[in-house]
């Protein structure tokens, strides 16, 4: 082979083609990948950022200022209009309705002892039944079952009061005709007639005056859940009141040292707006729990005392009567000794009326309140004496004198039992009328302070607008 210098081909030679697998690879293009979107900022964020760009600017400020004076103005008197609106209607309810319905179940209670009383004094009289007795356990009979109708129509239906009223309208109409037998027989001369009254006191013992005390008591609780709705302070419009009047004198201030303007006619009238809804707010709950305290303390414990003692007196008179009813039939223990069961639960009531008396005069706050109370304890002391007189003739075996001392028509033991119950609703009404008197002042106190509220700080809430409005006007 011949080679050429340089490594050139020689002459009528072809020069020979590269190849593909010769090229040089070229540099493939890169993709680039686009940056992923933002994540979607909030409603919030930007109204923040908002909020952050305005306050740079004093105009943006005043706007910022201007709004969270008027939220909290309006803030204020709404907070204000509504506690002060559930107060009023717990204190109208103490009033008109729980307090009334109270008194309603006691006189419950009382007709159904009463109308017990009447009719086993009617059965000692045997076949002369005085008209006045019949009238007397008749005129209970009703005022008790109207007194239900009211209870029924004013409680809750399927309420634990709706359920004892209706036990009791259940059960009245079963004591009545034990009473009407036991009438019966006692007029034809039958012993059979002291089983059925003794039946008829059982019921009225075990089962109707233990539902009526259980309704006296559900509408006691429910008139302490009302005093306890009305008489809180409302804590949280006066707190909000402080902060509104400690804002608006702020903003003041700050008006003040930006501007050297003494007063911003404004500012001014929303702080007095403030202002008069703290103070009426303050001084209107003050004054009506002082008058709601004062019917409570003054009002419903007399009146809770003295229909306790009046109850007392009524089952004393009752047991008194059924002792010679039963002429020794019912007997019961104490310790090793044998009583007269009936006689026994006479003392013990008797005890109860002597010491429900001594705390209704310790209650009793002025002299037409202490008369009445100190009149049924010196009735109390003399029929106790009595009583004594008639035990001895019953247990000496003269019945026909011990009748006569218990239900004759002169020096009886009835007629200090009916001075010691008229004695008791003289002070009942005494006290009555002192309950409604400082329970009515105390709801009066409240009068027109919720829509008042809510007026004022519509008002404070304008003039606080209209005060920032007027800086505003000057950056235009």
């Amino acid at each position: 082979m011949t080679h050429t210098p340089n490594g050139t081909a020689p002459p009528g030679t072809a020069t020979p083609v590269p190849t593909l697998s010769a090229v040089p690879p070229q540099p493939t293009p890169t993709t680039r990948t686009p940056p992923p979107p933002e994540a979607r900022r909030t409603a919030f964020a930007e109204g923040v950022d908002r909020l952050r760009r305005a306050a740079t600017t004093e105009p943006g400020r005043l706007r910022i200022i201007g709004a969270l004076l008027a939220a909290l103005v309006v803030a204020f008197g709404a907070v204000t209009a509504w506690q002060m609106t559930d107060r009023a209607a717990a204190a109208d309810d103490v009033l008109t309705s729980s307090q009334p319905l109270s008194s309603d179940a006691a006189d419950i209670y009382r007709s159904l002892a009463d109308a017990n009383t009447a009719a086993s004094s009617g059965f000692l009289a045997g076949g002369q039944e005085t008209a006045a007795s019949r009238d007397r356990y008749e005129n209970d009979i009703r005022t008790a079952a109207a007194k239900l109708v009211n209870a029924a129509a004013n409680s809750d239906p399927g309420s634990p009061s709706a359920k004892t009223i209706t036990k009791l309208n259940r059960l009245l109409p079963e004591y009545k005709g034990l009473v009407e037998r036991a009438r019966t027989y006692n007029r034809q001369g039958f012993p059979v007639g002291g089983a059925y009254l003794r039946y008829a006191n059982e019921k009225m013992q075990k089962e109707m005056l233990p539902a009526a005390e259980d309704l006296y008591t559900k509408e006691n609780q429910r008139l302490r859940d009302d005093y306890a709705d009305a008489t809180p302070y409302p804590w949280p419009a006066m707190a909000l009141g402080v902060v509104a009047l400690a804002a608006l004198a702020w903003a003041m201030r700050r008006n003040y040292l930006h501007t050297n303007r003494v007063l911003n006619h404004g500012l001014v009238a929303a702080t007095a707006a403030a202002a008069v809804v703290l103070l009426w707010l303050t001084a209107g709950h003050t004054l009506a729990r002082s008058g709601l305290d004062d019917s409570y303390d003054h009002g419903v414990r007399s009146l809770n005392v003295l229909h306790d003692a009046r109850i007392a007196s009524l089952k004393a008179r009752g047991n008194e009567n059924l002792t010679l009813v039963a002429r020794g039939a019912e007997t019961t223990k104490v310790g090793d000794e044998t009583f007269d069961a009936y006689d026994h639960d006479f003392g013990r009531d008797m005890d109860t009326l002597g010491k429900g008396l001594a705390q209704a005069r310790r209650l009793a706050d002025d002299a037409d309140g202490e008369k009445p109370v100190d009149s049924a304890v010196g009735n109390m002391t003399e029929w106790k004496k009595r009583h004594a007189a008639a035990r001895e003739q019953d247990e000496n075996g003269n019945y026909q004198q011990a009748l006569d001392m218990v239900i004759g028509a002169k020096g009886a033991t009835g007629e200090c039992f009916d001075s010691v119950d008229k004695n008791l609703a003289t002070a009942l009404t005494h006290e009555e009328k002192e309950f409604e008197r400082a329970a009515g002042d105390g709801r009066d106190a409240l009068t027109g302070l919720p829509a008042g509220a809510a007026v004022l700080a519509v008002l404070g809430a304008a003039g606080a607008v209209l005060g920032i409005g007027r800086r505003l006007s000057e950056y235009r």
